[in-house]
């Protein structure tokens, strides 16, 4: 079966495209507006193994904050499109990934729950053309809309760049691990019946 989803989003701030594979290779076509932003979700993808499609459109003249968020809500949707009733996946992903002198930790559950906790130390406000702190309303967004609970904690880390870098890259690994396939799984991985 295959898990791909698409998902397009308007509204009067910005026009959003987004298809999914959670079975791809790691392929990635991205177009935001925003550099920066750009290199995080491919990064994502490529060590994630996700082939993913973004355009996005924004009021970028104002700032970023509206294409950055958006675009997690679409994410996240498309996230939940594509695992369907998630039978046979393992539900839980986490990763420890270094990156130079960065260690980051990102856990996370596809319990349908949404809780999000943020523990991430910066020090400039933006890189290139994106503001450092949106990396937080982004994943939040994915949280709230895939229905994840996530956690992103900085064990380490001093250059920002790799410190986003590296939240994005472990992001995409637990995600991975997550949505795997698990050959012991009957149906969903709860008591409940149902996640």
């Amino acid at each position: 079966m295959s898990r791909i989803a698409t998902v397009n989003r308007e509204t009067k701030e910005t026009r959003i495209s987004c298809t999914l594979n959670l079975d791809g290779t790691g392929s990635y076509d991205i177009h935001t507006g925003i550099g920066f932003f750009d290199h995080m979700l491919s990064g994502f993808a490529k060590h994630g193994f996700f082939d993913l499609t973004i355009k996005a459109e924004g009021d970028l003249y104002v700032d970023s904050h509206h294409t950055v968020e958006d675009v997690g809500i679409v994410l996240g949707q498309a996230i939940k499109e594509a695992l369907s009733d998630k039978a046979g996946i393992r539900r839980y992903g986490s990763f420890i990934l270094p990156m130079d002198e960065t260690l980051m930790l990102c856990a996370l559950d596809l319990s349908g729950r949404p809780y999000f906790c943020y523990d991430v130390n910066t020090t400039v406000d933006r890189l290139g053309e994106m503001d450092v702190e949106l990396a937080k309303e982004f994943f939040y967004a994915i949280s709230y809309s895939a229905g994840m609970n996530l956690h992103i904690r900085m064990l380490s880390g001093d250059n920002n760049h790799h410190i986003l870098e590296a939240m994005f890259k472990a992001f995409g690994k637990a995600l991975d691990m997550a949505t795997g396939y698990d050959a012991r799984v009957n149906g969903v991985l709860s008591t409940k019946g149902t996640i």
